[in-house]
């Protein structure tokens, strides 16, 4: 699909089409909130903000360019931001 909006543009050469990575996005946080439910481990806030941003990177990587490093340094990120607070 092709935006208006230049930065959108740009953004779908490495994040891929909007459509397909929220489909992967939203597939991906159902299945890490039903473990999260069937572990019936308390997470905080951050954690599971953390597990919602991961999912959302995944899913650019799968739908768009996985050899762009952001994503993958986003991942480390918000890994680290729950290891600092643990």
């Amino acid at each position: 699909m092709t935006y208006e909006n230049q930065v959108l543009n740009e953004r779908g050469k490495t994040h891929g089409d909007y459509a397909k990575t929220a489909e992967i996005a939203q597939v991906l946080k159902v299945v890490v909130r039903g473990y999260m439910e069937e572990n019936k481990a308390e997470f905080s806030q951050t954690q599971c903000e953390s597990l919602d941003l991961i999912c959302t990177k995944v899913a650019r990587i799968l739908s768009g360019n996985p050899n762009e490093p952001d994503h993958w340094k986003d991942i480390a990120g918000y890994a680290n931001l729950v290891s600092e607070r643990l």
